[in-house]
């Protein structure tokens, strides 16, 4: 196991993280983001250092604390959306959005289409709003090997639809050019993006004998 003191790039906290539903190391104690924020927080600051973001357009569907300040300070227009979340800029359906073709330049939902049941739909609408040459970010948590579709909401899941396995990212490919992949391994050790979990615990992303590594897909039209 590792030393328990890490740096959060979120909040600049440094020190121990917490546990969170059982997984150690997990949580900020300051800023209260999870491994995967802290995965996709760098990762979007990687990409704002490639791209013009000042005179680029965002939607930013159900969207996390953690990253609204540093999208909106960094973009020149940024939108939020969710389908029922208070205080958005719009209070849409992602499986039928009401904007025109090729508005915006980057789509961001995290964790977000395991909750959605027609999630090639959504799919769908995501690569028709964005502009030639955009990117979608568009992570699910991977659970196994192979996807699987739930009868009813899971509510011992957060009301997840689906248990998106390794195959997942396969439904992406009809919609986007290119998908790149960027996982765990690629940010510093010290923000800690490993999910924790017991040596005995098999998963497809293991990364060490406590570690299971997540992967960030960022989709180009």
């Amino acid at each position: 196991m590792v030393q328990n003191h890490f740096h959060c790039p979120v909040c600049q906290y440094q020190g121990e993280f917490i546990a969170f539903r059982g997984r150690l190391h997990a949580q900020c104690p300051q800023c209260k983001c999870l491994e995967r924020h802290r995965l996709q927080f760098v990762i979007f600051n990687k990409l704002i250092d490639q791209l013009p973001t000042k005179s680029l357009a965002i939607l930013h569907c159900a969207p996390d604390p953690f990253f609204a300040e540093m999208l909106k300070n960094n973009f020149g227009t940024y939108e939020s959306a969710d389908i029922a979340m208070s205080g958005v800029d719009h209070q849409v359906d992602l499986q039928s959005l009401p904007f025109e073709n090729n508005r915006y330049d980057i789509v961001f939902a995290s964790h977000v289409l395991e909750h959605i049941k027609d999630d090639l739909s959504a799919l769908k609408e995501i690569s028709r709003i964005l502009r030639p040459g955009g990117l979608a970010i568009l992570p699910v948590p991977i659970i196994g090997e192979k996807t699987y579709e739930y009868d009813q909401p899971n509510p011992a899941e957060d009301y997840h639809v689906r248990a998106p396995g390794l195959d997942y990212y396969q439904r992406y490919k009809p919609y986007f050019s290119k998908i790149k992949y960027y996982r765990s391994q690629e940010i510093p050790a010290e923000n800690q993006a490993y999910v924790y979990c017991d040596s005995k615990y098999l998963h497809p992303m293991k990364y060490s004998e406590y570690q299971i590594f997540d992967l960030v897909p960022v989709c180009y039209k």
